[in-house]
């Protein structure tokens, strides 16, 4: 299917759809498990309480599903055995210094959920993640590091897991499979184009 014709489709996205096909594509390998939470989401590694991992996403959103397996597609072995990884995290309300720092590091999570949006026929835009901070983010530009990140992936391949789930979704919602940089939407910013 063109790219043209997935997107004059509408599809229609939930996430007891993306639960399944993420137990299909990795429980038995991982012992791993997507579900939908309430309120923050979080990663939870095998526990006396829970006999599996949990990659636990906000409110049954499915872009909150996206970013947070995302992550544990970047995540190694080591960290998944680490509660949220092990990442360094300062919730909403980020100054300055900490906007920059996270928004260094969702710099490649953030290129692998684009590219499971485009496999799932889903849009994308970046999420900074500070809206009551004083730390100030120029979107654009961080988007444009993130499209970076996504055309180095293209060329060198995405991680292996994310490579899967990227195949498994364009199945599931039938848009083009290999992804390329024309499925990626996107119009540089003037500041970074100069």
């Amino acid at each position: 299917m063109s790219l043209e014709a997935v997107n004059s489709v509408k599809i229609t996205h939930h996430y007891q759809d993306l639960i399944r096909l993420f137990d299909a594509t990795f429980f038995k390998q991982y012992n791993t498990r997507l579900i939908k939470g309430e309120d923050e989401p979080i990663y939870l590694p095998a526990s006396e309480t829970c006999v599996f991992n949990q990659i636990i996403f906000a409110h049954g959103y499915y872009a909150s599903a996206l970013h947070e397996i995302s992550h544990w597609c970047l995540a190694g072995s080591a960290r998944r055995l680490l509660e949220d990884f092990g990442y360094w995290y300062v919730p909403d309300g980020r100054d300055q210094q900490q906007q920059r720092e996270f928004e260094k590091v969702e710099i490649k999570p953030q290129a692998i959920e684009w590219a499971l949006c485009v496999a799932a026929g889903k849009d994308f835009d970046v999420s900074t993640d500070n809206l009551s901070g004083s730390g100030q983010t120029d979107r654009f530009a961080f988007k444009d590091k993130v499209y970076q990140q996504v055309c180095c992936y293209l060329e060198t391949g995405f991680p292996s897991d994310a490579e899967t789930l990227i195949k498994t979704l364009a199945l599931h919602y039938q848009t083009p499979w290999p992804l390329l940089s024309r499925h990626f939407s996107h119009s540089p910013s003037i500041a970074a184009a100069s």
